[in-house]
């Protein structure tokens, strides 16, 4: 199960053919074992991973810390559900440290970032603070590098 999470989290894409001839089982086996993964919730999706610079289309992404105060009776899952529900969440987590969630937004500029913080997360009950963080540029996203540059398979001299 451990080698089939892991070739799906690399790639996806491969057919059960592939899967099947690497982990040394059938076509049917590993059918049936993403099947019972995708209703168990372990595997919850398959997305690609888009280098938006390249479409031309213009992509914002930044990442907020903010601070918050749980409420008595749902702690940080209240707000979580909340801030979940905004289109412009790509990513929310509970973190240790100085903040206690991390959310990762897309916007179409740093104005509707900015206006989003502003206006939907800083005003909502229990938030205390924000920090927001622009990404300027990916180099590697879950694993995928975003960069064109050959890689010298040698290592470094």
């Amino acid at each position: 199960m451990d080698k089939l999470l892991k070739l799906l989290n690399t790639n996806a894409r491969l057919t059960d053919a592939q899967m099947a001839v690497m982990l040394n089982a059938t076509e049917e086996e590993i059918r049936a074992a993403v099947a019972r993964l995708e209703q168990e919730g372990v595997v919850r999706g398959y997305k690609p991973l888009i280098d938006w610079e390249k479409t031309g289309e213009e992509v914002v992404t930044a990442i907020i810390e903010l601070r918050i105060a749980p409420s008595k009776d749902e702690g940080f899952d209240g707000i979580a559900k909340t801030i979940m529900s905004f289109e412009e969440v790509e990513g929310l987590s509970l973190m240790s440290g100085g903040h206690d969630l991390m959310v990762t937004v897309n916007g179409r500029s740093f104005k509707d970032v900015a206006m989003f913080v502003a206006k939907r997360l800083s005003s909502l009950d229990g938030v205390l603070g924000t920090a927001t963080h622009f990404v300027l540029k990916k180099y590697k996203e879950r694993g995928v590098l975003f960069t064109d540059e050959e890689q010298d398979e040698r290592g470094n001299l």
